[in-house]
């Protein structure tokens, strides 16, 4: 070993030392001058600990439905684009506001009123498509969150934007995040558990949608699969049973060990964690990935795709299923929300393999105690506009990305159920009163889960970067 290999991890290992007593002073002391006591608080596995305020929230499941889904065939019922069917979109409405290349050089941007049925349900009188039938009867445990909206008019930056709180890539996710600031309350599964529905086409999703991007490693998302090996190479090889691995992975704990007290480099205990971690995974992934041994009422209520592997309503047993065993953050992934054209036949299919899933998971949910303190998001990247992209019939049309106004719902958790908070313009093209930016959705999720996001940062390239950004952003307090 040279001299200057030595040298540089002696210094590592005691600079990183003194280094790491002031930071936690100076943690200690910013956590004090905040005026928020630790009383208030609830003590944390992770870096804000105890978190800034009581939290609401224990963990999330996030069902995001990649492509953007229309409002307008499903929360926001405009019966003036009935009336108005086929007319131009006044420019007073639009606005100059900008248009994506499919749409932008029509001659002109006919009105599209939804081809279905709007009624009112629950005792908060909800606005509901007949698409929903299932979550029309869930309006009142649910905030309807009508005033979206975003900058990003095309999906891959808008779907970063949502997963990550920035347009470009290699920023950390929102479980990296609250994996980060919150630790994992189960030592048997990872923190972070992302589920994709099987099958489906649409825009296509990158594993950096669930990275850690500047934070270390551990705290990237750990997809689960449909089929015999739900987490990729976790099973032993052919001939290597549990007993032999057993005896090499203490092995390798103690050359790491050694290796640790020579050089100090936390990368290796991080190391020895994750073959750990992934050894216990070996026997809790294919006992929570077991969805069929469900009692048959359970998997009825999910409705007839409940027992296929890798569908939407598999993957929602599994979610709740995930989040019983302690798992923080679970991100379910729905593609083919992008209507382009056919609209009565696409959505139709959208709202068939996620409208009764959804709803059995607040039901069932709520039936084991656990809503009050799990919060379950429902949305995409952005809307759709009120008029048709390309020719429009009495029985076809399209829409294209609109990013000035959508729909969220967020239910259990600390959210108030039975409201509509926000309202978009009677074209449902504008965001007219209580508009809801991407960056207060993340504020407030933040919040619900215990942290302040002003005050929950990571230093990068010299910054103290956060998930909210540097724009401001507010916690949406009319839904908590």
């Amino acid at each position: 070993m040279n001299e200057s290999f030595d040298r540089r991890h002696w210094l590592q290992r005691f600079g990183m030392g003194f280094g790491g007593l002031a930071a936690m002073h100076l943690m200690q002391r910013e956590t004090s001058a905040s005026g928020v006591s630790s009383a208030d608080g609830v003590p944390s596995l992770g870096l804000v600990n105890p978190t800034h305020h009581a939290p609401k929230a224990k963990r999330v499941i996030y069902l995001f439905q990649a492509g953007g889904p229309s409002q307008l065939e499903t929360w926001d019922y405009k019966p003036l684009l009935n009336e108005r069917q086929g007319t131009p979109l006044p420019d007073s409405v639009r606005n100059g506001q900008r248009l994506t290349g499919m749409s932008g050089n029509q001659a002109i941007l006919p009105l599209a009123g939804s081809i279905y049925k709007f009624d009112r349900y629950g005792e908060s009188g909800t606005w509901a498509s007949e698409l929903m039938p299932h979550m029309a009867k869930q309006v009142d445990r649910i905030a309807l969150i009508k005033s979206m909206y975003t900058e990003a008019i095309n999906h891959d930056p808008a779907i970063t934007f949502l997963q990550t709180g920035n347009q470009i890539s290699g920023r950390p996710s929102i479980g990296s995040w609250l994996h980060y600031g919150l630790g994992s309350e189960s030592e048997n599964l990872p923190a972070f558990v992302v589920l994709i529905t099987k099958g489906k086409g649409g825009q296509p999703l990158y594993s950096r949608l669930w990275g850690s991007g500047f934070l270390p490693a551990r705290y990237q998302g750990v997809q689960f699969r449909s089929g015999k090996e739900p987490v990729l190479y976790l099973a032993n090889p052919p001939g290597v049973t549990q007993e032999s691995r057993r005896n090499m992975l203490d092995r390798l704990n103690q050359l790491h060990a050694l290796e640790q007290q020579r050089l100090g480099d936390p990368e290796l205990t991080t190391r020895i964690g994750q073959y750990e971690m992934a050894y216990r995974m070996q026997s809790s992934v294919p006992e929570v990935a077991n969805v069929a041994e469900e009692p048959q009422h359970v998997l009825d209520l999910y409705g007839p795709d409940a027992t296929t592997p890798g569908t939407f309503a598999s993957n929602c047993i599994l979610a709740r299923r995930l989040a019983e065993r302690g798992v923080r953050f679970i991100q379910l992934y729905h593609q083919g929300w992008d209507h382009h054209g056919n609209i009565p036949g696409g959505m139709k299919t959208q709202c068939r393999e996620t409208d009764q899933p959804a709803a059995a998971l607040l039901e069932d949910l709520n039936q084991r105690g656990m809503l009050d303190d799990t919060l379950v998001i429902w949305g995409g990247e952005f809307g759709r506009t009120n008029y048709s992209q390309g020719t429009l019939t009495a029985t076809n049309y399209g829409r294209d990305h609109h990013p000035r106004c959508f729909s969220m719902w967020m239910a259990g958790g600390g959210v108030r159920g039975g409201i509509s908070h926000g309202e978009t313009c009677e074209y449902g093209y504008n965001v007219v009163s209580n508009g809801v930016h991407v960056r207060d959705f993340h504020a407030t999720l933040m919040h619900l889960m215990g942290i302040d996001h002003e005050r929950f940062t990571a230093k990068f390239q010299g910054l103290d970067a956060k998930l909210t950004g540097v724009e401001p952003a507010k916690v949406v307090k009319e839904i908590l």
